[in-house]
């Protein structure tokens, strides 16, 4: 799940400066989840950009934003894309670059996005992976320490933590009081022992 939170409306209104005949499309998987782009807010975005004087010519709500396959079949959402001439897209920058691969006219975002998390039981989990592209978190448990530790130290702790709290942000659990919890659970601390280069970026 892309983690993405909603940009102050009046810094989305400011984007449309400019700009007039704006249609709205959402996100119906990770930014609905995390009700920042789902029908409800899509509606709620029409009423509000409708308020402040713009144009509204409609609003579609595909999948993902961030599998759109072609400007057609955005058409078949909603054949009044065709007469807009901005597009809000309230998904993630991915779903956005996405449209604006297959857009003719300018596309903004309503939502910054901030990391690859996930959600479970309910709670939104920041910062599950950094994407870094040499996966290796089975040997910590699961928990990937490139995204998870604030240092991103693949060879154990750094010593600073306290009461399991990191020593960069004391909100934040030690990514390596989690992992070595993992894994004794699992029966694996003997993963431990392995050491990591460093990851080429």
């Amino acid at each position: 799940m892309i983690i993405s939170s909603a940009k102050p409306f009046e810094e989305i209104l400011a984007s449309f400066e400019n700009e007039d005949d704006i249609f709205v499309i959402g996100c119906n998987v990770c930014a609905a989840k995390l009700h920042i782009g789902g029908e409800p807010e899509v509606l709620v975005m029409c009423e509000q950009l409708r308020a402040a004087g713009k144009n509204v010519v409609g609003w579609a709500l595909p999948t993902a934003a961030c599998s759109v396959r072609s400007w057609e079949s955005l058409v078949e959402k909603n054949a009044a894309i065709e007469d807009a001439r901005a597009i809000l897209v309230m998904g993630c920058g991915s779903g956005t670059s996405v449209v604006a691969s297959v857009a003719d006219v300018p596309v903004y975002s309503s939502n910054d996005t901030t990391s690859l998390g996930g959600l479970s039981h309910d709670a939104v989990l920041h910062d599950q992976c950094a994407m870094c592209g040499k996966c290796t978190i089975d040997d910590f448990g699961g928990v990937c320490p490139t995204a998870q530790c604030a240092k991103g130290l693949l060879n154990g702790p750094c010593g600073g933590s306290m009461d399991g709290k990191c020593e960069v942000d004391r909100d934040m659990d030690c990514a390596w009081e989690l992992i070595y919890k993992r894994l004794k659970v699992l029966g694996r601390l003997d993963l431990l022992d392995r050491i990591h280069e460093p990851k080429e970026h």
